[in-house]
C-alpha cells in the first residue's frame, strides 16, 4: 500500500544525523522538554485561585462531594436530589480529586485541566506518528500541540469546572487511536491495540457525557466509508473484540442505575438526548451560525490556519481521489471536524462548548502548515494576537467605567486591571513573534505566540474572580459561618445558588423552586417544600437560615414572618430567625 495522506511524498526513511549534529539535535530536545515542563507548570499552576461559579462548577463540584460523601456510586445526587442529566465518570474522578486534594477549588478543577493536559500531548505524540517520514514532523508536531495548548477556548475549557473537557479528551483519545491504527504501514499489533484502545476510550467518553461518545466517532466512521467508498476499513475495526469491550465498560453502570431508578432510561436517553437535541425544550436556542465565531474566537491567536486545515483536507482529498489507495488520514479529520461542526448547528439546543470536541482534529490539520508558515500567514498570526491585546487594551477602561451599579462597578474596575495584564502579555507575545518571524525564526515565532497565548488565555480567568461576590456564594458562607450551628437548616426560598450545598458543606432545604430538580422531586416528593410548608417549620426549626431574593423577603414581611438580614448583596439576602 501506498503511504497514508499525512505521508504521501515524503521519503520513508531519513538519514541519521552525523556526529557534528548531535549537540544541536540534544540542544533542541533539551529547549522542547523545557518547554513541556514550561507548560505544565503554566496550566496546573491556576485552576485553585479562582472561586466556583453558579451554574457548572458549583453542581458538578457538589454532585461528586455528595457522592464520595455518601457512599452512593451509582445514583448522583444533587443537594441530595436524583440528578440523572449526565453519566458519572467525572463525578467519580473529581470525588477521587477530592478525596486526595481536599473538597476545594483545584480538586474541583482538576479533572478538565488533567484532561485537557493529556488531549494536547494525545495529539503530540499521534502526530509524531503521522509526520515521522517528513523531515520536518519533529516541528509539524510540537508545534501543533503548542497551537492547541494555546488556543483560547482549549485554554479556557482546560480551567473551567464543565464536562466538556473529559469528553473530549476521551473522544480524542479514540480518534487518534483510530488514526494510528488505520495507517496503512500499521502492524496488526498496532492496528489491534490501536482499535481497543479506542473502543475503550469510546466507552469512558460515553460514561462522561452520553450517546455523543459513541455517536460522534461512529458517523465519522460511516460518512469516510461512504465518501472514500472504503469499506474495507470496517475489517479492520476489531468490531468483535471492540463492542465486547465497550459493553463491559460502558454497560455496567447504566443496568445498575436503572435498576435502582426505574426513572432513569426515559429521562436520560429520551428528555436528555433526543428531546434537548430536536426540540427547544432546554432554551438553549441559537442561530444556525452560532458556532462560526465560537470556532474562529475558540482557536485565537491561530485563527489565520484555519484556511490552511481546510486546504490540508481538501488537497489530500484530491490527490487520494486520483489515485492513492489506503487511509486517507487528512479526509478522515476533515470529516471529523465537519460532522461535530454541522451536528451541534442543526440542534435545537446550543451551547459554546458544545464543539470543544473538534478542537483536537482541526488542530492536527493544521500541523503540517506550521513548517510551511510563509510570509503573510506569519503576519497574519502576529496581528491578530496583536489585535487580541488591542482589544483588551481598549476594553480595560471601558469596562471600568460602564456600570452605574456601584458593587458591579467596583468588581469591574478590579477586573480591568487583569484585562490590562492580558493586553500587556499579547502585545509583548505579538512583538516577539513579529521580531522572530522577521528573522525567519519559524519555531520561535510559533513558541512566543504559543506562550502569550497560554498566559493571556489564562489571565482573564483568574481575574473573573473579581466577580465572585456576585457569582458564587463562598463569601456569604464566609459571612454566615457565626450565625450556622451544627443543628441549623438552611433553606433556599424560591431562588438558588448552585455552590451553595459546596461551600456550606451540606445540603439545603429547597422552597418552591424546581428547575433542574423536577425529576428528583417528583421521585422524592419530600425534596420539595411549599411557602406554607417553610413559614411553619421557621418558628419551630431551633436556628434556620434562608436565602431569599428581595421581593421574597417582602412578601414574607408582610406574613409577618419573623427574621433579620444577616447577609446581603445586590441580588440576594439571608435571614435569620431572631
Amino acid at each position: 500500500m501506498k503511504p497514508s495522506a499525512f505521508t504521501t511524498a515524503v521519503p520513508t526513511s531519513l538519514p541519521r544525523p552525523g556526529a557534528a549534529a548531535w549537540p544541536s539535535v540534544l540542544a533542541a530536545l533539551r529547549v522542547r522538554w523545557l518547554a513541556l515542563y514550561a507548560f505544565a507548570v503554566c496550566w496546573f499552576s491556576t485552576p485553585g485561585f479562582r472561586t466556583l461559579i453558579s451554574p457548572d462548577e458549583g453542581r458538578y463540584a457538589e454532585i461528586a462531594r455528595e457522592m464520595l460523601n455518601s457512599g452512593d456510586w451509582i445514583t448522583p445526587r444533587l443537594n441530595g436530589i436524583k440528578y440523572f442529566e449526565k453519566p458519572p465518570l467525572q463525578y467519580w474522578m473529581t470525588a477521587g480529586s477530592f478525596r486526595i486534594f481536599g473538597e476545594n477549588e483545584f480538586a474541583a478543577r482538576f479533572w478538565p485541566a488533567l484532561t485537557g493536559f493529556a488531549a494536547v500531548l494525545m495529539v503530540w505524540v499521534t502526530l509524531r506518528r503521522l509526520l515521522r517520514n517528513d523531515p520536518h514532523g519533529e516541528t509539524q508536531a510540537w508545534g501543533g500541540a503548542a497551537v492547541l495548548a494555546s488556543c483560547a477556548w482549549w485554554v479556557g475549557s482546560g480551567h473551567f469546572l464543565t464536562l466538556d473537557m473529559g469528553v473530549t479528551a476521551f473522544l480524542t483519545l479514540a480518534l487518534c487511536s483510530f488514526v494510528w491504527a488505520q495507517q496503512d504501514d500499521a502492524t496488526p499489533r498496532e492496528n489491534s491495540t490501536g482499535m481497543l484502545v479506542a473502543w475503550v476510550a469510546m466507552a469512558l467518553a460515553m460514561l462522561s457525557k452520553g450517546l455523543i461518545g459513541l455517536l460522534i466517532p461512529a458517523a465519522a466512521l460511516f460518512i469516510y466509508s461512504v465518501l472514500m467508498r472504503d469499506w474495507h476499513l470496517w475489517k479492520r475495526l476489531h468490531l468483535a473484540k471492540g463492542l465486547a469491550l465497550f459493553t463491559v465498560i460502558a454497560a455496567p453502570w447504566f443496568v445498575l442505575v436503572s435498576q435502582r431508578n426505574p426513572e432513569f432510561a426515559q429521562f436520560f436517553f429520551v428528555h436528555e438526548h433526543l428531546q434537548r437535541y430536536a426540540t427547544h425544550e432546554a432554551s438553549r436556542v441559537q442561530p444556525w451560525f452560532f458556532f462560526i465565531p465560537i470556532l474562529v474566537g475558540g482557536v485565537l491567536p491561530w485563527a489565520a490556519l484555519l484556511p490552511a486545515a481546510w486546504r490540508e483536507g481538501i488537497s489530500n482529498t484530491v490527490r487520494q481521489q486520483q489515485g492513492a489507495q489506503g487511509f486517507n488520514t487528512s479526509r478522515f479529520l476533515l470529516i471529523y471536524s465537519a460532522f461535530v461542526f454541522v451536528f451541534f448547528s442543526i440542534s435545537g439546543s446550543k451551547l459554546p462548548a458544545y464543539i470543544l470536541p473538534m478542537f483536537p482534529s482541526v488542530v492536527m490539520l493544521m500541523a503540517p502548515a506550521i513548517s510551511r508558515i510563509g510570509r503573510r500567514t506569519g503576519w497574519a498570526l502576529v496581528i491578530t494576537q496583536a489585535l487580541v491585546g488591542l482589544i483588551a487594551l481598549i476594553g480595560a477602561p471601558i469596562l471600568a467605567s460602564h456600570s452605574s451599579d456601584p458593587q458591579i462597578a467596583t468588581s469591574d474596575a478590579q477586573y480591568s486591571y487583569w484585562l490590562y495584564a492580558t493586553a500587556a502579555v499579547a502585545l509583548l507575545g505579538a512583538g516577539v513573534a513579529g521580531w522572530m518571524h522577521r528573522r525567519h525564526l519559524r519555531s520561535g515565532m510559533v513558541a512566543a505566540l504559543a506562550l502569550s497565548g497560554l498566559v493571556s488565555g489564562q489571565l482573564p480567568l483568574l481575574g473573573y474572580d473579581a466577580y465572585a461576590g456576585h457569582t458564587s456564594s463562598r463569601a456569604m458562607v464566609q459571612v454566615l459561618r457565626p450565625h450556622l450551628r451544627a443543628d441549623s437548616t438552611m433553606y433556599s426560598v424560591r431562588t438558588w445558588d448552585q455552590t451553595l450545598p459546596f461551600y456550606l458543606k451540606q445540603n439545603v432545604q429547597l422552597v418552591e423552586y424546581v428547575d433542574e430538580f423536577k425529576l428528583g422531586q417528583t421521585s422524592e416528593p419530600d425534596k420539595q417544600m411549599s411557602l406554607e410548608q417553610f413559614e411553619q417549620r421557621w418558628r419551630t426549626d431551633p436556628a434556620p437560615l434562608a436565602l431569599v431574593q428581595p421581593d421574597t423577603w417582602q412578601l414574607l414581611e408582610k406574613h409577618n414572618v419573623p427574621m433579620q438580614v444577616v447577609y446581603r448583596d445586590r441580588k440576594r439576602l439571608v435571614i435569620a430567625r431572631p
